[in-house]
């Protein structure tokens, strides 16, 4: 499944920011199973893999690492998906149809006016999301804020864009678009990314918040729909292992680490590293294009 850089298609409007959200690694007990579903099923190539570990993506970059090592269940808290974003609506109609073809389950399919995401599971349980974004022009604002809802998405209107022919997995351009978890506050939530860290507070629901960098709908979010109260997660949960928060330059490296390290973070062999109040862990590393 090896992906060719089309130069001609626009550039990702979640990419388009000081910081935008990289490789989500998953903690998971089947590594083999695990790395078959998101080869086959999700449609990312296989980068690089070892006994106990998968890297999985798109043009050489690792959308999703697979680690093996899950000790005990995941807890209230931690992942509720990590959201893979398609270049276009036709990519997202032709995954509708390999999805279609092997039968593959959706949980949901929604049109939030400033994206269309088709929602389902992992085998063990992790939330995906895969989704494609409307040009950030037609997003609808209200008093200057963007304005997103969750209305039905017409299935059979997009799966009519499918080009058709075998699925040779996701394009080149695909990148991860956002992440959502389940944490016990939305307030603690807000003050930790957009208090301390320095997102921008986009949206909120009732029970979530959405934030960004650049504009950006939402580069993280947190609900509480089925965790409120909940405490830190445990060494060894299922689930959420960390993701990376990919800074745009130099200057965007610097300022996030300082804010990092003033939070309370840390410095490791890889660049500074900081647990929300959850626990769920978020690494700090440098664009590469």
């Amino acid at each position: 499944m090896a992906a060719v850089a089309d130069l001609s298609r626009p550039a990702l409007e979640a990419l388009q920011a000081p910081f935008h959200i990289g490789t989500v690694t998953l903690r998971v007990t089947d590594l083999p199973g695990l790395t078959a579903f998101y080869r086959d099923s999700i449609g990312l190539g296989v980068i690089a893999e070892t006994a106990d570990a998968a890297d999985l993506g798109i043009d050489g970059k690792v959308l999703v690492r697979l680690e093996r090592g899950a000790t005990r269940p995941a807890s209230a808290a931690g992942l509720f998906h990590l959201a893979i974003l398609l270049p276009a609506r036709a990519d997202l109609a032709d995954w509708l149809a390999h999805a279609a073809a092997i039968r593959l389950p959706l949980e949901g399919a929604s049109d939030h006016l400033v994206s269309e995401a088709l929602y389902l599971a992992d085998p063990e349980g992790n939330g995906i999301e895969i989704y494609r974004d409307r040009p950030r022009a037609d997003w609808p604002r209200r008093d200057g804020a963007i304005r997103m809802a969750t209305e039905r998405l017409d299935l059979q209107a997009l799966l009519a864009e499918a080009r058709g022919g075998r699925y040779a997995g996701m394009p080149a351009g695909t990148r991860m678009g956002h992440i959502h978890l389940r944490v016990g506050d939305t307030a603690a939530a807000e003050a930790f990314y957009a208090g301390a860290l320095g997102f921008e507070l986009m949206v909120r629901y009732p029970g979530a918040s959405f934030l960004a960098s650049g504009g950006y709908h939402h580069h993280i979010a947190g609900n509480v729909w089925s965790s409120r109260g909940a405490g830190p997660r445990q060494p060894g949960e299922a689930g959420l292992a960390a993701f990376e928060i990919v800074a745009h330059d130099a200057a965007d490296l610097a300022m996030m680490r300082r804010r990092m390290l003033e939070a309370g973070g840390r410095e490791t062999a890889t660049g500074a590293a900081i647990d929300d109040p959850w626990g769920n862990r978020l690494a700090l590393v440098p664009g590469q294009g």
